[in-house]
């Protein structure tokens, strides 16, 4: 079965086709990255408006691709929450009317199902049950996926997302946006106990929390700046680069080895990040636990990860009419 996954949540419009879940079969992104990068950061409106003036093409080359009409596809599905809701409404809207015109079902996609998925298309013989880091720019969440639609979240951030913090602190230390490529490339020339930041606490076994630990770099460049003193951009960039992936890395392990958790997986943007994945896979070797992670091309939005798992969504009966609406928030585990 080909289903068409439409994505468009934050600043990529993207569309793909993947066959039963785990074969990509086209993947198209087109990105407002770098016109966002001039204000560091995601400005909605502008999101917005890209949206509405690729959507279209997006899907059409998404099909040509594959060599596929939409007589060939078996299901239209769309990230309908959480996300920038303005830009969200874009993809749905673009959705329904495609399924409505050629006759297709419309699955509703969860961003965070999607981002989980990316593993899918990576590892075709990963399945539930595992345990799963989901980190990105709006979102870190510890989940154990129970099933191909049914999740349990153990753990979460109580205020910054761990890509929000990265991106704060990008720009703080005046490097690009967005903020964990950035980071992760400055940090490369840096040492990572050149400045010692702390570990937030925080009430909760799973829960993480960033937004101390991004003000601790915001005020020690600030300081710096107050005393006439440079800042180490790299030392800076690969103290805060190893503190927030060992939060990461320790509260995802801790979690395996209360759960007995034999599989373990990364999924969000953050999980391209090259130090995270060394952490959570040399630990979770110490657990005897098996560690999957997703391709780097599937870490970042992108329609191939809705499409996945939108077939396991239709597989569940999850369908949707032609009322359905964006949201800018839902839990991971609605039912």
């Amino acid at each position: 079965m080909y289903v068409l996954g439409i994505e468009s949540t934050c600043d990529e419009t993207a569309a793909a086709i993947v066959e039963d879940g785990r074969t990509v079969r086209a993947n198209v992104i087109a990105t407002s990255v770098k016109e966002q990068a001039l204000y560091g950061g995601v400005v909605p409106e502008i999101a917005s408006r890209r949206h509405a003036e690729c959507i279209s093409a997006v899907a059409d080359k998404a099909l040509a691709d594959a060599g596929l009409t939409m007589d060939d596809i078996g299901a239209v599905a769309v990230t309908f929450a959480p996300g920038l809701i303005g830009a969200v409404l874009v993809g749905v809207n673009f959705a329904k009317g495609l399924a409505y015109a050629a006759g297709k079902p419309l699955v509703p996609v969860h961003h965070l199902r999607g981002h989980i998925a990316a593993n899918y298309l990576t590892h075709p013989a990963l399945k539930p049950p595992f345990l799963c880091l989901v980190a990105s720019g709006g979102h870190s969440h510890i989940v154990l996926v129970e099933d191909w639609c049914r999740y349990k979240v153990l753990g979460r951030t109580v205020d910054d997302a761990a890509g929000e913090a990265y991106d704060k602190v990008a720009r703080t230390l005046g490097l690009a946006y967005p903020g964990g490529p950035s980071i992760a490339a400055a940090a490369k020339h840096g040492d990572p106990h050149a400045y010692k930041l702390p570990v937030p606490h925080v009430e909760g076994k799973y829960n993480v929390s960033f937004s101390g630990l991004k003000t601790a770099v915001i005020n020690e460049v600030h300081n710096a700046a107050q005393r006439g003193e440079p800042v180490d951009v790299a030392g800076m960039a690969a103290s805060f680069q190893e503190r927030i992936d060992q939060i990461l890395a320790r509260k995802l392990l801790a979690a395996a080895a209360d759960t007995g958790a034999r599989t373990v997986c990364l999924a969000g943007g953050v999980a391209a990040n090259g130090r995270l994945r060394q952490l959570v896979n040399d630990g979770a070797q110490k657990l005897g636990a098996q560690v999957y992670l997703p391709e780097l091309k599937y870490c970042g939005d992108n329609g191939a990860m809705i499409a996945a798992q939108g077939y396991y969504e239709y597989r569940d009966g999850n369908l949707a009419d032609w009322t359905l609406n964006g949201l800018p928030t839902l839990a991971i585990d609605y039912r």
